[in-house]
């Protein structure tokens, strides 16, 4: 009779130093130097254990070259939120935290929940979402030097913070033109941006910001989006109790997108303007009538990246509908 053979997930524990990979279920713990030659060392040696699933932490941008090699070796790789596997730990009791621990963890994760393989960008998809990244980080450096001047209290206090706000302005616009140049370099990308900002409130920020971080518009449901934007109300019941709905999670910087477009269509569309003033009306409040909008046109977005249209008096009607 012939043995079956066991299925072998991995975790590996990515730092900015070691690698760290445990293989389930015959607990194969080994490490490697996160150098130049690492990542390539742990997705060979994976490969040849029969991994059928490898889960890695995001960790901002260390884990990149090892999913790369994974990717290479032809080793199905998830990359997830910290959090999940944190929670997933927590449940099942593992308070302590070591790298071993964590690699362990990992590989668990992967056995009992089989996450998705997580897609990799290409270079030319992760170049164009650092420069949106880096735009916004510096538009945040921006806006609190701005408040320091408004604190500063001696001159040259004032010039030294008025000559950085100076250079951060001309690295803006710099890398606001590159981002420009991308998209007008990329035929998909510039018929994309051209959907998104036929819409009154989407400017070049908010339509940039889409495409770098929610691939994913045109290509999931309604609900998918919302959750994926963290705009999908959330229930809080229990037994008799009712609580009250929110939002959670997702991603921060599409809902910042997605709230200043909503601001400026205020202004500039109908349809949301009517939808908002409606929502007011009826008692909600200034917070809850805007995350209203910015899910309603969220969905809007998503049908027009699905359907390849842009925004017309259809896509007002089918506003209409979905906020009524």
């Amino acid at each position: 009779m012939s043995k079956v053979k066991a299925e072998r997930f991995a975790g590996v524990d990515v730092s900015k130093d070691f690698l760290d990979a445990m293989v389930v279920p015959d607990r194969n713990h080994f490490r490697q130097d996160n150098n130049e030659a690492g990542p390539k060392r742990v997705a060979g040696r994976l490969k040849r254990l029969g991994v059928q699933l490898v889960v890695i932490e995001a960790t901002g941008g260390y884990e990149r070259r090892l999913v790369e090699e994974l990717a290479l070796a032809g080793v199905p790789t998830a990359v997830v939120n910290p959090r999940k596997t944190r929670d997933f730990a927590r449940s099942k009791g593992v308070l302590a935290k070591t790298d071993r621990i964590d690699a362990e963890v990992l590989a668990l994760y992967a056995d009992r929940i089989r996450p998705e393989p997580t897609v990799l960008k290409s270079r030319e998809e992760l170049e164009y979402s650092s420069l949106v990244s880096r735009r916004r980080q510096l538009v945040s450096d921006r806006a609190r030097e701005k408040t320091r001047l408004e604190k500063a209290n001696f001159e040259w206090e004032r010039d030294s913070v008025k000559s950085h706000i100076t250079w951060l302005d001309e690295q803006i616009t710099q890398i606001g033109g590159q981002i420009s140049e991308y998209i007008n370099h990329d035929d998909d990308m510039k018929e994309r941006d051209r959907l998104l900002r036929s819409v009154p409130g989407v400017g070049p920020v908010a339509s940039a910001t889409l495409m770098a971080s929610l691939p994913e518009l045109g290509k999931v449901g309604a609900p998918q989006i919302s959750a994926l934007a963290g705009l999908a109300p959330l229930n809080r019941d229990s037994g008799k109790f009712r609580g009250r709905r929110s939002v959670w999670g997702g991603r921060p910087d599409v809902r910042c997108a997605l709230y200043m477009a909503v601001i400026s269509a205020m202004a500039r569309n109908p349809a949301i303007k009517e939808f908002y003033d409606r929502l007011r009306a009826s008692g909600k409040c200034f917070k809850v009538a805007v995350t209203a909008c910015m899910r309603k046109l969220l969905v809007i977005l998503n049908a027009m990246a699905r359907d390849g249209s842009a925004w017309d008096e259809r896509c007002m009607r089918e506003f209409h509908a979905i906020a009524s």
